[in-house]
């Protein structure tokens, strides 16, 4: 498999966060197309030509243009089998599938910028308010997911998982939105240990913002 890699990418996005994070685990260099959310630029048409349901992110690989990020980065896992992000066995490979998606399919949702614009622009709500669902939801999930986390290690054991590719981004909106984490301690940690790995420092949206922006 060759050819160039292509991200599109918004720096803030934590779906997008979690690919990059995924590809630089597996070691593979990349080219960033920035698409602005706030700007509205994944709703423009030249946009909408890559992903017709103008999200964010999507990733051209191997002659093929994959969107959401968790199937983005089976497919990475698949075809890049080192180091695994999944385990073979089904019973943990379930259960590592299920706390990824308490972040992806159950906080992340909820959360997205095209939800909280709605909130704001159909029902009027304010920002405190919003603010306040934004958190509500993460303690939602954090609170189920510090409860099966593991006492040591991360929650792919010695290595990082799928799992901790979804928490270090929710853990980085956790704390922009002031989320008090003194009742996480477990993810606390393990967002600490994940976040001195180089890919996942290099993933970080400081490091990837545009300089434009």
């Amino acid at each position: 498999m060759s050819g160039e890699i292509v991200l599109y990418d918004y720096w803030r996005s934590s779906a997008a966060y979690r690919v990059r994070i995924a590809l630089n685990l597996k070691g593979l260099a990349y080219r960033t197309v920035p698409v602005n959310l706030l700007a509205g630029e994944q709703r423009e048409a030249d946009y909408r030509a890559v992903n017709p349901q103008a999200l964010l992110p999507a990733l051209e690989i191997d002659g093929r243009l994959l969107t959401q990020s968790l199937a983005i980065i089976d497919y990475l896992d698949r075809t890049r089998a080192e180091p695994p992000l999944l385990p073979a066995d089904p019973a943990a490979r379930a259960a590592a599938l299920a706390s990824a998606l308490v972040i992806a399919s159950d906080i992340h949702p909820l959360n997205n910028l095209r939800v909280l614009k709605y909130l704001k622009g159909e029902f009027g709500a304010e920002q405190e308010v919003i603010d306040t669902w934004y958190r509500h939801w993460i303690a939602e999930g954090f609170a189920a997911l510090e409860a099966g986390a593991p006492e040591t290690g991360l929650f792919g054991g010695v290595s990082a998982g799928l799992a901790d590719i979804c928490l270090v981004p929710q853990m980085y909106n956790a704390r922009r939105f002031e989320l008090p984490l003194e009742g996480f301690p477990r993810l606390v940690r393990i967002d600490t240990e994940l976040r001195a790995l180089p890919a996942f420092a290099a993933a970080t949206p400081e490091t990837v913002r545009p300089p434009d922006i």
